[in-house]
């Protein structure tokens, strides 16, 4: 099963938690075998560029000689073999058995032959021999399992003493978070039902297994959504601001929406939430089903060329896309599959959709933009670059309005961290219009 899926991920850029969770939705297994085949998956995703430099190493040939089958096999050895509780000579054979089943006899020898090397020697000496001849970045790079280009960007925002915990803090796969929706759960249900409340979210809730099983969860009454996420909606609901909609501009698939929206009804207010793809807008529908008709509607549309009135909105979040190095955490394949140049195109993107945003905002109105990720390119230079345009435009301390948060401040923006917060790696910038 964990081969079927992480073939799925290489060979058609599937994600790996949705192809995972789909794989075991059907499956039937016991709930230890379920979190074997999770962390198989998940933790091969997360360490492959490191695995694919040692299996490199031990084989002394490129992966490019190798068909792409028998790499993902040599991958998911690799992982059992280095990183979890197997014994090295039943992770070589289990993975030559699975060879054996999926591509054939043939690829039986290399398979051991190359496992057999990898195991001789543990992660940490096989990061070790990596990193010998780098200079300083690069052997961060490796012993911490990210690209070079992610570990400058860290590099570029982070103390340099923090580096190494924030790769850290990458690797560790984080519990499910839940969110309640304001007004139809309480955080103290969820609790009852076994969770913890989160830290500094009060709508929050950390829950071990399957979010699905709970009761909330089935009927639309909470979700699943990362503290982080929740805290960046919470903070543009804290600002002043005049009286009128709230507007969620790329809203899909949903979950600052519910939030929202929650929060607006409390307000007397209703959101509008708008999502460019159709199957992302199904989705922002299903996440505010269980609100009372009337709370939100949902608008199909590009961002980036509104379909309503100018300066319509007292309140607007602009969560763009961006590259995710905030979630890396949660997604385990991104760290290998971005690359630096996506930057610059998502760059053009997210400064189309905050002006949007901006313009879209009433006089008095706040504007928040988000996005989760902790590089420059897609934060605070976003920010900058499009503020010369609306020179009545105020940029607020965003940190005042998370006061119980510690160390979240960038100077004028938030940004949140794993290491630090237990969260996704979120930005916020709060705009005054």
């Amino acid at each position: 099963m964990a081969f079927d899926v992480l073939r799925e991920i290489t060979s058609q850029d599937a994600y790996a938690n949705l192809a995972l969770a789909k794989k075991l939705a059907t499956a039937g297994l016991e709930p230890r075998d379920n979190g074997f085949v999770t962390e198989l998956v998940s933790g091969t995703c997360r360490l492959m560029g490191t695995y694919d430099a040692i299996i490199e190493a031990a084989s002394g040939r490129s992966l490019t000689t190798l068909q792409p089958a028998v790499v993902d096999l040599l991958r998911l050895g690799t992982h059992q073999a280095l990183s979890m509780n197997v014994a090295p000579h039943a992770a070589v054979a289990a993975t030559v058995d699975l060879a054996r089943a999926t591509v054939g006899q043939r690829v039986t020898g290399i398979i051991n032959a190359v496992l057999r090397k990898v195991s001789a020697k543990d992660l940490t000496t096989w990061t070790d021999h990596l990193a010998r001849d780098l200079d300083e970045t690069g052997a961060l790079a490796v012993r911490g399992h990210h690209p070079v280009w992610i570990v400058n960007a860290y590099q570029d925002v982070l103390p340099e003493d923090e580096v190494a915990d924030a790769l850290a803090a990458n690797n560790v796969a984080p519990s499910p978070t839940l969110v309640v929706r304001p007004g139809l759960c309480e955080v103290r249900e969820l609790v009852a039902l076994g969770a913890r409340a989160t830290e500094f979210s009060p709508f929050g809730a950390v829950a071990d297994g399957v979010p699905a099983h709970l009761p909330p969860v089935k009927e639309g009454r909470a979700g699943v959504q990362d503290e982080g996420s929740q805290l960046v909606a919470w903070a543009l609901s804290r600002v002043d601001a005049p009286q009128g909609s709230w507007l969620d501009l790329c809203a899909g698939p949903g979950g600052k929406a519910a939030l929202l929206a929650g929060l607006a009804r409390q307000a007397g207010e209703v959101l509008v939430a708008n999502e460019m793809l159709e199957h992302r807008a199904a989705l922002v529908e299903q996440a505010l089903s269980a609100y009372p008709e009337g709370t939100a509607s949902v608008v199909c549309s590009d961002g980036r060329t509104p379909t309503w009135e100018p300066a319509s909105f007292a309140r607007v979040i602009a969560d763009v896309p961006c590259t995710g190095l905030g979630a890396l955490r949660r997604r385990p394949e991104s760290r290998w599959r971005r690359r630096f140049e996506d930057l610059a195109q998502l760059g053009d993107l997210q400064r189309d959709l905050l002006r949007s945003a901006l313009g879209s905002a009433m006089q008095g109105g706040v504007v928040a933009y988000s996005t989760c990720s902790p590089h420059r390119a897609e934060t605070s230079e976003v920010v900058e670059d499009v503020l010369t345009e609306f020179p009545g435009a105020t940029l607020l301390h965003a940190a005042d309005f998370l006061p119980d948060v510690p160390d979240c401040a960038l100077g004028d923006y938030v940004q949140l961290w794993p290491q630090r917060h237990n969260t996704d790696a979120m930005f916020l910038a709060i705009i005054r219009r």
